[in-house]
């Protein structure tokens, strides 16, 4: 695991902060976490595919994919390592656009969402659809960088972070909750922050 940026601003919570959920504390800086190295994707190489199951139902390249409506979200952010950092700036294209420039609706209630470098993470589809998520292209108004996931990467504000999906590529429709990467080394199939669900063996 790679980790960089702590406790460049940490400081502890009020106990009247109602944003800030149980466990967490409020940092300023953003600090970066990785499973394995940074992958250096060029937008050149960059797509992003739409499949359910194997079976791919549309694929865009970078032109075409940021040719999409474009969306603005701010949200607080909350990572399992227990920090949150509070109005997050991303510009991107909301799950909504994806699925309606592919003319379908959600065909499963799961999705994997797939990374350039094999990471993938379970969410199921009704977190992902009616603006509560997007692809993220802009963290600032600028490019992502690489170490928080650009060229883009998922964005699940109201789930731990583990869940936002850094070099994100697709998203895979399943017929079943199949666990991603940490959800299978004992991470909790869903990650409420506010519920506390770090763990597979929390509720």
């Amino acid at each position: 695991m790679v980790t960089r940026g702590f406790f460049s601003g940490r400081r502890p919570p009020s106990d009247t902060d109602a944003r800030i959920p149980p466990g967490q504390y409020l940092e300023q800086g953003f600090p970066v976490l990785s499973a394995g190295p940074t992958p250096r994707v060029r937008t050149e190489d960059w797509s992003f595919t739409l499949k359910q199951g194997p079976r791919p139902l549309k694929k865009w390249n970078w032109a075409e994919f940021n040719a999409l409506p474009q969306s603005k979200m701010t949200r607080d952010i909350h990572c399992v390592t227990a920090w949150t950092k509070f109005n997050t700036p991303w510009q991107g294209v909301m799950i909504d656009d994806i699925l309606a420039d592919a003319g379908i609706e959600p065909p499963t209630a799961y999705t994997l969402a797939l990374s350039f470098d094999g990471y993938s993470t379970n969410v199921p589809t009704k977190d992902l659809v009616s603006g509560k998520a997007m692809v993220a292209l802009l963290y600032e108004g600028k490019p992502i960088t690489p170490d928080h996931g650009g060229p883009a990467r998922l964005l699940v504000p109201h789930l731990y972070f583990w869940k936002s999906a850094k070099w994100v590529n697709g998203l895979q429709f399943t017929d079943r909750d199949e666990p991603g990467f940490w959800e299978l080394r004992g991470y909790h199939i869903y990650g409420d922050p506010w519920r506390e669900q770090r763990y597979s063996s929390d509720p």
